[in-house]
């Protein structure tokens, strides 16, 4: 019985642990998804490289994520659906196609990349249970991202995005 009581109480204080954000994160919400991550570790990470990456950017009169097609105005409902497709978009799209000749540079993109697919994950997760709605406006929108990217070729495509990832970062604080 003593057994027992020792067991449920130890239960209680991993699933309180779990629960709480880790060193560094924040707790963020999209709608009614509530997601843990470090924004301020994937902004040093990216910090590091912008100049590198922008200036490998060919393309300067075009933005993926910026206005008219931008993340403003974007309801509050409909914040989940389009992260959940933008931390997709990174992780699927994005990352895979940024590989530089500087090994430094590649080692920065992989760990922010390795911090979009732990969010990509917790977003799936709440997707999954059917809280992230998505709406016409944000299928819009994301429709817009994706068609301002596959209108360049791969390679730049994924070095526009990535060089505007301080877009999507300072639209993800402004959730918080």
């Amino acid at each position: 019985m003593k057994g027992s009581h020792v067991f449920l109480c130890l239960f209680s204080v991993s699933c309180c642990l779990n629960l709480m954000p880790t060193a560094g994160n924040k707790i963020f919400h999209f709608g009614p998804c509530r997601i843990s991550m470090s924004v301020t570790e994937i902004r040093s990470g990216f910090t590091a490289i912008k100049a590198n990456i922008q200036a490998r950017d060919p393309v300067r009169t075009l933005s993926i994520l910026s206005y008219p097609y931008s993340l403003h105005k974007v309801k509050s409902s409909d914040r989940c659906c389009i992260t959940h497709h933008l931390f997709n978009f990174y992780v699927d799209k994005v990352f895979k196609h940024c590989k530089t000749e500087d090994s430094y540079v590649n080692r920065k993109i992989s760990s922010i990349a390795n911090s979009f697919l732990s969010v990509k994950r917790k977003l799936g997760q709440c997707h999954e249970q059917n809280k992230c709605i998505c709406g016409q406006e944000s299928t819009e929108k994301f429709n817009q991202i994706l068609a301002n990217y596959e209108g360049l070729n791969v390679t730049s495509a994924a070095i526009k995005s990535l060089g505007e990832l301080d877009i999507l970062l300072d639209w993800i604080e402004k959730s918080r």
